[in-house]
């Protein structure tokens, strides 16, 4: 019997099958026939029928869950970066073939309707990518996973680029829809700030400590399927949207005061509008810690309500819940764990500790000290009177502890305290945040194994001293799905022609490839994809910035967020360099260079929104420069985002990973470039050890002091103006830059970046000039040379299956969270 063409959607993944589903949600759901839709209407349908298609593995993996009573990992963030959606998860459910047939049938191109969807970009960099690309791997290998952040209105902002300076727009990420979510109403929760404790006891004589007077708002959950690849797991990424607990004051509407009677609706729920809301003024740094409270509340809320579905009591919660901490954003859930076991199951104070640190695991992400959260007690105390309390007895507890240990030393107490003294008269007492999720866990890893050495060693050094156990290493990772088969699909095919598919879920038989590197056949397939990646995001820049690209030109790659230790400065430095080289000598055998540099500056941050305004303004001096015209040119590539970040990577041919040694986590970018064959310029710093161990020191542009020699520079005194002295090129390009040489009508504007330069020189650019100029004349070298830089790019390829998310997840789950795949 033939089916109606508009009949409920089947199930099946045929492009038939696929086809008449489409059909049905464009009219059932969007109201349109195909003669009569928008592009944006094929895209949401299409979307849908994707959707339709893992809500079904959804379900059932969530039963596989409850049936074989799951440990579960909970994965707390703040952000999740997980960029377009579509296209991705065809390629994990296997349905891109069948839908591109059912879209030619149809007339339509895939393309055109993947080009609707925005990015999801509730992250701000590396941080919530990670997060996006672990909640790949965990679903890849069946480990039971679900993710658990804020539902943004806005994500990160837009950026443009005006007269060479940022300007943020909001992201209305969410203004046509998002078809990838599913409400859940029913699992709503209220959370609470602000009141007061009071103390009573109860019938039996213990005593129990009550939060009253409170201002509620709702949480309302938002989830998003997220699927394995090649399998039949459906994870879950849960997101909380805030929402008034009274939408309006009908009295005082009625009493004509319309503003006011909707004012506790608009200010309850910009808890969830913004994405890292400015922290300068007291507002902006209230409004983030209750961003905070509000996520990890409803988080632990849901966990909680999950875990008694199936278990009648908190004796083996650890067992069946293992809670990650990313960063410190989440760290407040360790005293909100305490008050829901205490204050509101009941249970004993040691008891409901021990099942905090078994359950929580705290992943440390960087050793800047000024990037670890530290909330003044005033505040703190206002918003979450009882969580202060707990703090309090936390450290009480602890320092006790630790005196027993270590009698007689209060340096070492002062250090290890969850309570930061006032550094200057008048400052407040602050909450360490780092401190309370180190205390509060029973693992606390780095990102890499440098990064977790200096953690050990400086960081957290006291803490390591008294347990050394509960420390891990675990170097990140990225997925190969998202940024080689997805991303690079035609080096993806080249790969697999020669090897097979087997590396998408096993990254380490890339080292297949290593014969390969000899082979003149694949290194002539693999320049041409390198050229072919080139062409494409040369045409996207073209019609989309209104830039022409050189194809022909050495592409080195700087797209990152601007950060002064990222230092894209320094990259700008041998520019300037590289530029009056030219001007000296324009027959100078120089090769032709393209610089690529793109990221975002935070708001606040005025030297890294200054440090975009001199990469535009060098960029425009050397374009209109006929001099150097067809020998480098330097572009700022607008609004970088994952989307971005799939045409850019694929298409570099060296990646620049130029931040101070000691100060970069990890990094995952340098991964995703060197899975693409780019090779890196780098200083020993966070991955790039690892990297560089990996792929070996002659595939690898090194540069720069390691952290140890940084370390020893700092103790012994540092004076950057030495540099300036001794290196007359590097003069000539800093009297260039603060003389106005790129700013004529704002002769000074550069100063403050020379001055800082000069005189403190915090991240040590003078000092890793000279060798950084010198490496990027080897690079030179090597690129004229294109077999050769083949041979390394394949190498490189060949050597990244330590750097798969899914290698990175197996060792969380078999070290720290101890969790075995549900299959």
């Amino acid at each position: 019997m033939q089916r109606e063409p508009f009949a409920p959607p089947p199930s099946g993944t045929s492009s038939d099958a696929i086809r008449e589903s489409f059909l049905a949600r464009l009219l059932y759901s969007l109201g349109k026939r195909p003669a009569n839709s928008t592009v944006l209407d094929r895209f949401l349908a299409l979307a849908y029928t994707v959707r339709d298609r893992m809500v079904e593995r959804w379900i059932e993996t969530q039963q596989r869950y409850y049936m074989r009573d799951a440990k579960r990992v909970y994965y707390l963030s703040a952000e999740f970066l997980m960029g377009r959606a579509l296209y991705n998860n065809m390629l994990n459910l296997g349905l891109l073939d069948p839908c591109q047939e059912a879209l030619r049938q149809l007339g339509m191109e895939l393309p055109e309707l993947i080009e609707q969807e925005r990015d999801a970009g509730l992250g701000n960099g590396g941080l919530g990518r990670l997060a996006a690309c672990f909640l790949d791997s965990m679903a890849t290998l069946g480990l039971p996973g679900y993710g658990y952040g804020i539902r943004y209105e806005f994500g990160i902002f837009d950026q443009e680029i005006k007269d060479g300076w940022q300007l943020e727009r909001p992201d209305e990420w969410l203004r046509s829809g998002n078809p990838w979510e599913i409400p859940r109403p029913e699992y709503t929760v209220p959370v609470h700030f602000g009141g007061h404790t009071v103390r009573e006891t109860l019938p039996d004589g213990k005593q129990r400590v009550r939060w009253v007077g409170t201002q509620s708002v709702l949480g309302v959950p938002y989830d998003t399927p997220v699927a394995g690849y090649g399998n039949a797991t459906v994870n879950t990424l849960r997101l909380w949207r805030a929402r008034a607990s009274e939408e309006f004051d009908l009295e005082v509407f009625n009493r004509g005061d319309y503003e006011s009677a909707v004012m506790d609706k608009t200010l309850t729920e910009t808890i969830s509008q913004v994405l890292y809301p400015a922290d300068k003024i007291e507002r902006g740094r209230e409004l983030r810690l209750k961003q905070q409270y509000f996520f990890v509340a409803c988080s632990l809320r849901d966990i909680v309500r999950r875990h008694l579905r199936t278990h009648h009591g908190f004796e083996d919660f650890a067992d069946k819940a293992a809670i990650q901490l990313n960063d410190t954003h989440p760290a407040v859930a360790i005293p909100e764990l305490m008050r829901l076991l205490v204050d509101e199951r009941g249970l004993a104070w040691e008891q409901a500790w021990d099942i905090t640190v078994q359950s929580f695991g705290y992943t440390n992400h960087t050793i800047l000290r000024e990037g670890l959260e530290k909330w003044p007690l005033p505040m703190f105390g206002e918003l979450l009177p009882r969580h202060l309390e707990i703090v309090y007895e936390i450290n009480d507890r602890f320092l006790k502890q630790v005196a027993g240990r270590r009698p007689g030393d209060g340096a070492r107490l002062s250090r290890l305290s969850l309570i930061e003294e006032p550094a200057y008269p008048g400052d407040p007492k602050k909450v360490r945040m780092a401190h309370l999720a180190v205390v509060g866990s029973h693992a606390v890893n780095g990102v890499s194994a440098l990064h977790t050495r200096l953690l050990q060693q400086e960081l957290l050094r006291d803490f390591h001293e008294l347990a050394p156990e509960r420390f891990f290493s675990i170097t990140n990772g990225v997925t190969p799905r998202r940024w080689l088969l997805a991303a690079n699909p035609a080096l993806a095919r080249a790969i697999s022609a020669r090897i097979g598919w087997g590396w998408t879920t096993d990254l380490e038989q890339l080292e297949r490839l290593l014969p390969l590197a000899e082979d003149a056949g694949f290194r002539a397939e693999v320049r041409a994809i390198k050229r072919q990646n080139k062409q494409a995001l040369a045409a996207y820049a073209e019609r989309t910035f209104g830039v022409t690209l050189d194809v022909d030109a050495l592409w080195g790659v700087q797209v990152k967020r601007i950060h002064e230790y990222k230092r894209q400065l320094l990259n700008i430095l041998h520019v300037v360099a590289r530029y009056q080289r030219l001007k000296r000598d324009p027959k100078a055998d120089l090769l032709p260079r393209t610089f690529l540099l793109g990221g975002k500056a935070a708001p606040g941050y005025v030297a890294a929104q200054l440090i975009i305004k001199l990469v535009n303004a060098v960029g425009e001096k050397i374009v209109s420069d006929p001099d150097v015209r067809g020998r480098m040119q330097v572009v700022f590539l607008p609004n970088y985002r994952v989307t971005l970040a799939e045409r850019v990577i694929p298409a570099a041919d060296l990646s620049e990973q130029i931040s101070t040694a000691g100060k970069e986590a990890s990094g995952t970018g340098n991964m995703k470039f060197a899975l693409s064959g780019a090779l890196t310029i780098g200083t020993l710093d966070g991955a790039n050890v690892e990297m560089r161990e990996r792929v070996g020191a002659d595939n690898f542009f090194l540069f720069g002091l390691t952290a140890d020699e940084v370390l020893e520079r700092k103790r012994h005194g540092y004076r950057p103006r030495e540099h300036y002295e001794q290196n007359p090129t590097l003069a000539e390009v800093l009297d260039a830059i603060a003389g106005g040489a790129f700013s004529p009508g704002q002769p000074g504007l550069f100063r403050p970046l020379i001055d800082e330069l000069l005189t403190t020189d915090t991240y040590m650019l003078l000092a890793d000039f000279a060798s950084y100029v010198a490496c990027q004349d080897k690079v030179e070298k090597v690129f004229r040379d294109p077999e050769q830089w083949t041979r390394m790019a394949i190498r490189n390829i060949a050597h990244m299956g330590a750097f798969s998310s899914d290698r990175t997840i197996r060792e969380y789950a078999r070290e720290i969270w101890r969790v075995e795949p549900v299959v």
